[in-house]
């Protein structure tokens, strides 16, 4: 055994997999035989490989001097290791190494697993797939399940008659056999077991579509290949933008999507074989909002963008995954916006890195990038840091390089390690070397260390200081010495006598403290707002913003508003800094600013006393109808997306919180014409219509919500209905909801429901108290890799009992694959409820009671 138990050691690699997969769908169970093309380093007794929860039957090694012998086996079920004991030393050299085997298709969501689903004659029926990273390939096939060991893989499953076979390669060849056939497919490039993908039920497949020689299919349940055309266009221009993009072409001989009804992530990047939650790849792009479009369009993206990032070239071990994903992040990003450059999508991107800067804020926040022991530590890479964070820090190490600059090193680092492992340095090394800048120094203090700095600008004479020190939301005693390499682009506010802004000077920020030479002109820190930070102005160079808001971009009045909400809630604002600034949001126009000030008025709407929301209501009402109002119920012509998702995003806020019972009544009525075929309202109000409904709901509504989860015509419009059952306002039904977690609803999406139940206002004590009472039975029932997402809701659980009874219940009743999201959590309820307590007054005295009702 080596000194890490978790690691295998490398007198035996493998160059070769020939798998055979048989599964007995009606049993749950298959039978496997593995030959292993292994490199025999030197002599050895025995091979130490990977395997879980299999039945290992018979082992036989037939070694370089071409004896045949036969192993004994043994299995280390704590660390998932396999030894092949032989009677003596396999020689040094090319040796294969067969094993069969047999396992259960498990309802785990990991591993070989089933996934069901009703047909249109009411039979269940079972799909046979895999879900593999970060190390459970072993659960499948004996193997060398770390990524730095790769190989190629030639795979056979038997396929009983009328069912679909898929895996990595096109199918090569057919043999038919008593109920059913042996599909053989193309043998792989040299890729990492995490990679490999096996798939057999009853899908269907479409036509191929031929880009530039590869051909493009959607697998998915019958019926539903009328939902694959828009995917189908992302992936052909996704292929085409990212081979253009990175000078090298797809890697792999064909691809296929496949829409899988129970997936526990959004999708997974399997060489040529891409699996995906079916809302993530199947829409009815006739009918669907922009936000459920571009949602497929993202993920499609994202997955495509790892063939290279991550297939091609892949980490070295579990601790550089967040690279693979952050890359993925930033590349499906530029992606969309080049597909649908209407969309915008860098400035709604801000919303996702604003999330990822809430959690990085918390002192349970963590480093990118980490050690990582045992690949179960890997796990806690796959949240808004790895992802959203990562790809925001690749966005501003773009910004501030220059595109082509920036590129020209990717394209140097794939190009030089294609078909190997990396570490995270050997990329800014290639970016470096690209350049000629310091991109090593400047990405290690992003990466290696948790946070980000607030930049806090002064006047001085002659120009600004800026001074960085560690944002968070509570202070902490080790925050005064963290620092960055802070890559800053700076502009005046409008170039002098002259209507537009001109271009940025950049800078890198290493000192505390930083001199920026500087006329009188209102500045502009973190100009076009793709710094990892954030800024607090003086308040004299604060106003000289305000009065000129429009000469802000996008992404900087979003960072306006999402910087002023960070520091009220942290107390270094007064919140009434932040209710002012909103106030002036009525020129504004761009949904995203909007989408993140409405989230904090939320926020405060739960805050205020009862008798003071309906003042709170009757100030948003004025502050957002209007300007819905201008927009009207229905799009114009020649009007852009991003303005369809604005009407939505008001009338949704107008609905709920605004309490306006005009847009309530006519919400209703335009629900229920649209479900009687009425009338069609424009694709981005129906969710909006949904959740108004919901937040006045009554019991007659509820079951009429689960009668359109049952007869859905889309993947979106079921889990329209689904997530919005935990928002009714009666306690009885979001208990109903939550029995349902532990019945009717699947469990991939079971997790996200119980999180929404939590956050309900008004029932979410109660719904704590289901889960609790119901803790056992919900963790065996929901996959592993989801117990973290159970818990989101907590955060608005502010009040004193909750505060005390659910970090005592939790520190009873660990959650061990999800330890620092549960601390994340619980952090965030503290500073909610500190930022309750201390603002509850201030809000009653700004929204007293007893406003004329709308």
């Amino acid at each position: 055994m080596t000194a890490d138990p978790f690691r295998l050691p490398d007198t035996v690699v493998p160059t070769h997999y020939d798998l055979a997969i048989a599964p007995d769908l009606a049993a749950s169970r298959f039978e496997g035989t593995a030959g292993i093309t292994v490199t025999v380093r030197e002599p050895v007794e025995e091979v130490v490989l990977n395997a879980a929860e299999l039945e290992i039957h018979t082992a036989l090694a037939r070694d370089a001097s071409g004896r045949e012998l036969v192993g004994a086996v043994s299995l280390d079920g704590s660390h998932e290791r396999l030894t092949v004991r032989f009677p003596s030393a396999l020689a040094a050299g090319e040796a294969v190494l067969t094993l069969t085997y047999s396992g259960a298709i498990n309802d785990q969501l990991h591993g070989f697993y089933r996934s069901t689903f009703v047909d249109a004659d009411g039979h269940e029926q079972v799909i046979a797939t895999t879900q593999f990273e970060p190390a459970d390939a072993r659960r499948a096939f004996p193997c060398w399940d770390e990524p730095a060991y790769k190989a190629t893989f030639a795979i056979s499953l038997l396929v009983p008659a009328g069912l679909c076979g898929l895996s990595n390669g096109a199918a090569v060849e057919e043999r038919a056999v008593d109920g059913g056939r042996w599909v053989r497919f193309e043998r792989t490039m040299k890729m990492s077991t995490y990679l490999v993908a096996f798939i057999v039920g009853p899908l269907v497949v479409t036509d191929p579509v031929d880009v530039d020689g590869v051909p493009l299919r959607v697998a998915c349940v019958a019926g539903r290949e009328r939902l694959s055309a828009f995917a189908l266009e992302v992936g052909a221009h996704a292929l085409r933008y990212l081979a253009d993009y990175f000078d090298i072409p797809y890697p792999a001989g064909k691809l296929d999507l496949v829409a899988l009804p129970d997936f526990a992530f959004g999708a997974m990047e399997n060489l040529g074989c891409v699996t995906f939650r079916e809302t993530a790849l199947l829409v009815d792009r006739d009918h669907a909002s922009r936000p459920e479009l571009e949602r497929v369009a993202d993920v499609v993206s994202h997955e495509i963008a790892h063939m290279w990032f991550g297939d091609l070239v892949t980490m070295r071990w579990w601790n550089g995954i967040w690279l693979n994903e952050a890359f993925a992040t930033f590349m499906e990003v530029g992606a969309v916006n080049d597909f649908r450059p209407e969309w915008d999508r860098w400035t709604s991107f801000s919303t996702e890195r604003g999330v990822a800067m809430v959690t990085d804020a918390l002192a349970a926040t963590r480093p990118v990038e980490y050690e990582v022991v045992s690949p179960a530590d890997a796990d806690g890479m796959f949240d808004v840091l790895t992802y959203q964070k990562g790809g925001a820090v690749l966005r501003m190490l773009e910004t501030y390089l220059g595109a082509d600059r920036f590129r020209a090193g990717i394209r140097l680092y794939l190009d030089r390690h294609r078909y190997a492992n990396t570490e995270t340095t050997d990329l800014w090394d290639a970016i470096e070397e690209a350049t000629g800048e310091p991109v090593r120094s400047i990405m290690d203090s992003w990466i290696f260390q948790g946070g980000y700095p607030m930049l806090s600008v002064e006047p001085v004479d002659g120009g600004v200081t800026v001074t960085q020190q560690r944002f968070r939301y509570q202070s902490h005693p080790t925050d005064v010495s963290a620092r960055w390499q802070a890559p800053l682009l700076y502009r005046p506010l409008r170039a002098p006598d002259a209507p537009e802004a001109v271009a940025a000077t950049r800078t890198l920020l290493s000192e505390a403290v930083t001199r920026l030479a500087w006329d009188d002109a209102p500045i502009v820190v973190n100009a076009g707002g793709w710094g990892f930070f954030r800024t607090r102005y003086a308040p004299d160079l604060l106003h000289r913003l305000l009065a000129d808001l429009p000469a802000l971009g996008p992404v900087e009045r979003y960072n306006l508003v999402s910087d002023t909400w960070a520091m009220a809630l942290a107390a270094l604002t007064p919140l009434a800094d932040f209710v002012d600034l909103v106030g002036l949001l009525g020129a504004e126009r761009d949904p995203s600013v909007w989408d993140l000030a409405l989230d904090a008025v939320g926020v405060l709407y739960r805050v205020v006393p009862d008798d003071s929301r309906p003042a709170l209501s009757a100030w948003l009402r004025d502050l957002a109808g209007p300007v819905f109002a201008e927009l009207g119920w229905q799009p114009r012509p020649g009007e852009d997306e991003r303005t369809a998702q604005l009407r939505g995003s008001l009338l949704t806020t107008l609905g709920t919180l605004g309490d306006d019972r005009g847009i309530q009544k006519t919400a209703r009525t335009l629900h229920d014409a649209a479900l009687a075929g009425r009338s069609a309202p424009a694709p981005d109000l129906l969710a909006s219509l949904v959740s108004i409904v919901a937040w006045t709901g009554t019991e007659a509504d509820y079951e009429l919500f689960w009668e359109r989860i049952r007869a859905a015509a889309t993947p979106q419009e079921e889990v329209r209905y689904l997530f919005r059952l935990a928002a009714f306002p009666d306690p009885a039904l979001v208990l109903r909801t939550m029995d349902a977690t532990n019945s009717d609803i699947r469990t991939q999406n079971g997790a996200f429901v119980i999180g929404a139940a939590l956050a309900n206002r008004v029932a979410g004590r109660q719904a704590w108290r289901w889960l609790v009472e119901h803790w056992d039975q919900t963790l065996a029932r929901i996959p592993v890799n989801s117990h973290g997402r159970l818990l989101d809701g907590i955060v608005r659980l502010t009040d004193p009992d909750s505060v005390q009874e659910i970090p005592a219940f939790l520190a009873a009743h660990p959650i061990p694959s999800a330890t620092k999201q549960v601390a994340q959590l619980l952090e965030r309820q503290r500073i909610n409820a500190a930022f309750a307590a201390r603002e509850r007054g201030p809000l009653a005295e700004r929204f007293p009671a007893g406003p004329p009702e709308s």
